[in-house]
């Protein structure tokens, strides 16, 4: 769990810096020791050049990995589901988001969260056909590494 004593004014100020630079994905991984040729992965990060601000998001989310790139740019991620239920969601739940963007792409974030713990949605190819449904204006569409087309055409 989160650490739950952390001061509001420094919740809300780390649900901001997310606001303006962090991300929620849902990322598919081809597989071919799977029984599915897809594994899927929720991962919240945040990329800075300073490693002091994400430190405070691993000491007060209490899960996640720091790394740093070859360029300096470090990068905080939390990709282990367990954790993303059990710290992320519910700290950004009790600090919110103010942008629309974020805010929208935080309940599509948790509404996958929700359908992979509870209806093991990632596991059948109807599951993964809605959580790319959810997925398909998440981040503004993004750049992802497989189109809907190529995620679905596995499945034939």
């Amino acid at each position: 769990m989160y650490n739950k004593t952390i001061k509001t004014s420094l919740g809300y100020y780390l649900a901001g810096f997310v606001d303006g630079e962090g991300s929620f994905n849902v990322s598919f991984r081809k597989r071919t020791d799977y029984k599915l040729p897809w594994k899927v992965s929720l991962c919240f990060n945040i990329s800075q050049k300073e490693k002091p601000i994400l430190a405070l998001f691993k000491k007060h989310l209490r899960c996640g990995t720091m790394r740093q790139r070859k360029d300096g740019i470090w990068y905080y991620e939390v990709n282990n589901l367990n954790s993303i239920i059990e710290n992320v969601i519910p700290f950004f739940e009790r600090f919110r988001f103010l942008s629309q963007k974020r805010k929208r792409d935080f309940a599509k974030f948790k509404k996958i969260a929700k359908l992979m713990t509870l209806e093991n949605a990632h596991l059948s190819q109807n599951g993964i056909m809605q959580i790319l449904n959810i997925r398909r204006d998440m981040n503004d569409g993004g750049k992802r590494k497989y189109t809907e087309e190529a995620i679905l055409r596995e499945f034939e």
